[in-house]
């Protein structure tokens, strides 16, 4: 079943001297739900600019953006409200907040909507740490993980709200070998286990070849 698709979307930035660069020229891409799929290009090809529309962060110039059957909203704030219960994010930069222990990291989602966790989000935050191997973490701060586990954290903080689509950005960009192979393995595992749906940009062929499929973007065009 098609979960998103993507038709003809362009996106264009001004490039200081009145004129736009084109990023997306364009492009087209389905995402069947339970997908992984991942984009490999080139640095300033679009991935990350592709990543943002489709993460509603940034809406396209043109073109045709369906989720579920149904046009992106116009307003922002459907679009946040519909980011904020379908979508979540993996980036580069594991961003957790140094003040908080592992476990109130993976929660911040949840308090984006409300005033503390329930039990039962407790539950599956602490579900997720199992998954992933973090559970005797639940008490530390950031600066005693190191990148595997932050890594991981990141992970489950963006699984915590029980999101039908993933998105990651470079995952394994500033871990060695052995957290890259760790995190990648899994992303299979949560695509599998939780049919989580996955679209990730990288630069890494190894870290590619855990998705289903793999895509070329060039020119502002998948491939």
């Amino acid at each position: 079943m098609t979960f998103i698709q993507l038709s003809n979307i362009v996106k264009s930035y001004p490039d200081g001297e009145n004129r736009r660069n084109e990023v997306l020229r364009g492009l087209n891409l389905q995402l069947d739900a339970g997908d992984f799929v991942a984009v490999m290009g080139a640095s300033g090809s679009g991935k990350t600019t592709l990543l943002s529309i489709v993460g509603l962060l940034l809406p396209p110039d043109g073109g045709c953006y369906t989720i579920e059957g149904r046009r992106l909203p116009a307003s922002e704030i459907e679009r946040a409200g519909l980011r904020n219960r379908t979508i979540g994010f993996v980036f580069q930069e594991h961003r957790l907040l140094p003040q908080y222990t592992v476990l109130d990291n993976i929660l911040l989602p949840v308090l984006a909507t409300q005033r503390q966790a329930d039990a039962e989000q407790v539950k599956y935050a602490r579900r997720l740490m199992a998954l992933t191997g973090i559970a005797a973490l639940e008490a530390k701060y950031p600066h005693t993980l190191s990148g595997g586990e932050s890594g991981r954290t990141a992970l489950c903080r963006a699984l915590v709200m029980k999101p039908l689509l993933l998105l990651a950005d470079e995952p394994t960009g500033q871990l060695d070998a052995a957290g890259a192979q760790h995190i990648t393995a899994l992303l299979r595992q949560v695509n599998e286990e939780l049919k989580t749906t996955i679209l990730m940009v990288t630069h890494s062929a190894a870290t590619a070849s855990t998705a289903h499929a793999i895509r070329t973007i060039e020119n502002g065009i998948l491939a």
